[in-house]
């Protein structure tokens, strides 16, 4: 079960600053968003980095896991997720887990949860908080090759998702994790 880590954002909203690199427990968001995916039972772990890459490679501790940069971050998440499947093509997983950089109130537990909804190459799953899709979520190798076709701009695999969505298996997190993202100013509180 690989895991896969979108961390390319620019902070547009948080003026710039680049979301990697935002203080959480000490250390830049990127090493807390990587380690919660590997304590969930993912292996190998797969950064996708674009704004500010360097500074994010020369202040994070990254060797534990693969990285690549998206050199077209700024057209949104689809990119990155491109990218990082194709990274991961030849990785020999089963299936990957993603997750977003900027959701820290997402922890191993929920990745744990969805990890465990795997049924074979072709699932899909994903985490929900109150009945409601949200991160993480989970691909089967199978299902790779359509999804990073039709993932375009800030959405991502949703469109996919959504035509799939019979197809989805929805594993209730909320009583393990919290949903939000770091997105504006005001979120920032929501870090230690």
């Amino acid at each position: 079960m690989a895991g896969l880590l979108l961390a390319a954002g620019g902070g547009r909203r948080l003026g710039g600053r680049p979301k990697a690199l935002l203080d959480h427990r000490g250390r830049p968001l990127v090493e807390h968003a990587a380690r919660v995916l590997r304590d969930g039972g993912c292996g190998p772990v797969h950064i996708v980095l674009g704004a500010a890459a360097e500074a994010v490679r020369a202040r994070a501790e990254l060797a534990d896991y693969g990285v690549s940069v998206n050199p077209d971050w700024a057209q949104g998440m689809g990119s990155s997720l491109r990218v990082g499947l194709t990274a991961l093509a030849g990785s020999g997983a089963d299936a990957v887990v993603v997750s977003l950089v900027d959701q820290p109130g997402i922890g191993a537990a929920a990745v744990a949860r969805v990890v465990a909804a795997y049924t074979g190459r072709d699932a899909l799953a994903a985490a929900a908080y109150g009945g409601e899709r949200g991160h993480p979520v989970l691909f089967g190798a199978e299902r790779w090759a359509d999804i990073a076709a039709s993932a375009e701009g800030d959405r991502g695999a949703r469109a996919y998702l959504r035509r799939h969505a019979g197809a989805v298996t929805l594993v209730e997190c909320g009583d393990v994790a919290e949903a939000y993202d770091i997105d504006t100013p005001e979120d920032l509180r929501r870090l230690e």
